[in-house]
């Protein structure tokens, strides 16, 4: 599935940067409405009715410049996260995007994507010789935009030369077609976010079908990319483990050679802060996921906030089912667990 917005707005000086003006020239031929504004995009304050200010949102897309070159730490993912979007357009109702203040429902892409990548060489090199990690999703989705951008691709060009620096991105998208045939030198690895068909289906809207997902990450696979898969959040329902056993069935199909797969997995159950769910509530106020406390207790989170987790023995009894399931499929793949 691939993502066409609505309407683009540019910001001040994105034309004047190479993918600024590739972006614009693409949403040009596709007919899609552009406007170039002479000030930074906020139409939030147009609307009364949050639903419909998201939907309107999900359906824009804005072209900025990255001002603030100063990278925040992305422990345990990566040593540094970098955006060159921020935002998404797909509508995954549990996302932890949903909650956060700093970035908004419309994606955000940034023209000057080559002063972005300079940037992070200097971090590299302050660093050397240790290898630093840079993780690209941890604001967004970048593939969901990637046939409008290019900007992943460059990203991972780049790296390839980076004797000492490495990039990671996660994605519920199956664009990857402009990836596969470029040189990365295994210095990029690419997870895709995979779950059960109950989760996929109730919650995930405007996301590459699953299957697609596990089409691409066979295609990444034996293009030689390191890969990764992260199945968040896990979900506790009536079949749970009948369904992540389909899942993992499925996915052992599409790789090569899956006893000797070294890919990894990144498992995370699902929870949620008061804050979180009074977002998700407002603008999915149909959603079917179970915000009840008859299955959590309540756990000290890592940003002075409490998190809503499963009670002890159902995470544990999720944990164990979760780590010997894919132990049993994929022998010598590599696993983190969060709870």
């Amino acid at each position: 599935m691939l993502f066409y917005p609505k309407r683009a707005f540019f910001e001040p000086k994105t034309l004047d940067y190479p993918t600024g003006q590739y972006i614009y020239n693409k949403l040009k031929e596709l007919n899609i409405p552009v406007f170039v504004e002479n000030k930074s995009v906020n139409f939030e304050k147009d609307f009364d009715n949050i639903q419909e200010y998201y939907a309107y949102a999900k359906g824009s897309l804005v072209v900025s410049v990255k001002k603030s070159m100063k990278l925040d730490s992305c422990k345990p993912s990566a040593d540094y996260q970098f955006p060159l979007v921020t935002g998404c357009p797909a509508s995954c109702q549990y996302c932890y995007l949903q909650s956060n203040p700093n970035i908004k429902p419309f994606a955000r892409v940034y023209a000057n994507v080559e002063e972005i990548l300079q940037n992070n060489e200097k971090y590299i090199n302050q660093n050397k010789p240790k290898i630093t990690s840079f993780e690209l999703a941890s604001t967004s989705d970048p593939l969901s935009v990637e046939h409008l951008t290019g900007s992943v691709k460059k990203a991972i060009e780049f790296f390839a030369q980076q004797e000492y620096g490495r990039l990671r991105l996660v994605t519920k998208f199956a664009y990857v077609d402009n990836l596969l045939n470029i040189v990365h030198k295994g210095h990029t690895k690419i997870r895709f976010s995979i779950n059960s068909k109950y989760v996929v289906d109730k919650f995930e809207f405007n996301v590459s079908p699953l299957m697609e997902r596990l089409e691409a990450a066979q295609r990444v696979y034996d293009a030689n990319y390191p890969l990764g898969f992260i199945i968040a959040p896990i979900y506790y329902y009536e079949n749970y483990k009948e369904e992540y056993r389909e899942l993992l069935d499925m996915l052992r199909e599409k790789i090569k050679n899956p006893d000797n797969a070294e890919i990894t997995f990144e498992l995370i159950q699902h929870r949620f802060t008061t804050k979180a769910m009074d977002t998700i509530l407002a603008r999915f106020p149909n959603t079917e996921i179970d915000f009840s406390m008859e299955n959590r207790q309540q756990k000290w989170g890592p940003y002075g906030v409490y998190k809503y987790v499963y009670k002890k023995d159902i995470s544990t009894d999720m944990k164990e089912f979760m780590i010997s399931e894919i132990k049993r499929r994929f022998p010598k793949a590599e696993i983190e667990y969060f709870t």
